[in-house]
């Protein structure tokens, strides 16, 4: 056991040093943080984020990890970035791009008894629960935040189809927590796959292929393009 958690620090630790993979510019002033739907596709310079980069014009920091939960109690490979609120790092950002809580319901609950661990990601009325708190607090530094919703399955195939209600009900909280902050938007892929639709996934029927990544940037960039840009 002590073995098997040393090498899932170091292998965290790892993780965490490739995540800024989209850009270094240090005037960068938009920030991506969540998990694997992020995360994806980045070695091969196709992730969310650098497709965003390429839509804007704009640098981007990336610091999205495979594997990364809303609620994460180990403090090495929570530090690491398995924790997606641990993935902030300070800077003068105009832009968080966000998304997570998918891990949490899938691996934490099953997305079968689900209830508590989604009271526990956002409250029923928008008002409170890790995520709103999270995005609080960035927004205290003044930065917008696009939080992301999820992939649906095309309604075959998918290990998590039974994970559609729970993801409906996470973004129904999620944007009534946005609704009350202009400087808050929620971005859904509720309607991106067409039944039947294999190409926005991945082999694995879970994550975005590289089709679905570029997707779900375009989606981000028109938020962010008719924002202005800046805050």
């Amino acid at each position: 056991m002590k073995f098997s958690t040393t090498c899932f620090a170091v292998l965290s630790l790892l993780l965490s040093g490739c995540t800024e993979s989209v850009s270094r510019d240090s005037s960068a002033r938009i920030l991506t943080m969540g998990d694997s739907m992020l995360a994806s596709h980045g070695m091969s310079g196709n992730a969310v984020s650098d497709v965003l980069e390429q839509a804007l014009g704009l640098p981007v920091i990336d610091r999205s990890v495979m594997g990364a939960r809303i609620i994460y109690h180990l403090p090495i490979s929570g530090s690491a970035g398995l924790n997606i609120g641990k993935q902030y790092r300070a800077g003068d950002w105009d832009w968080v791009v966000l998304n997570g809580g998918g891990n949490d319901l899938w691996l934490g609950c099953g997305c079968v008894v689900c209830k508590n661990k989604l009271d526990k990601l956002a409250r029923k009325d928008g008002k409170g629960g890790k995520i709103p708190s999270l995005i609080t607090d960035i927004r205290k530094t003044g930065a917008k935040v696009v939080y992301v919703g999820y992939l649906r399955s095309p309604g075959r195939g998918s290990p998590i189809e039974h994970c559609r209600d729970e993801g409906d009900e996470l973004e129904s909280r999620i944007a009534k927590f946005a609704a009350y902050d202009e400087g808050v938007h929620m971005v859904s892929l509720k309607d991106m796959v067409p039944y039947g639709d294999r190409s926005f996934h991945s082999g694995d029927m879970i994550h975005p292929s590289r089709k679905g990544s570029a997707a779900i940037a375009a989606r981000v960039a028109k938020v962010i393009g008719e924002s202005g840009k800046t805050p």
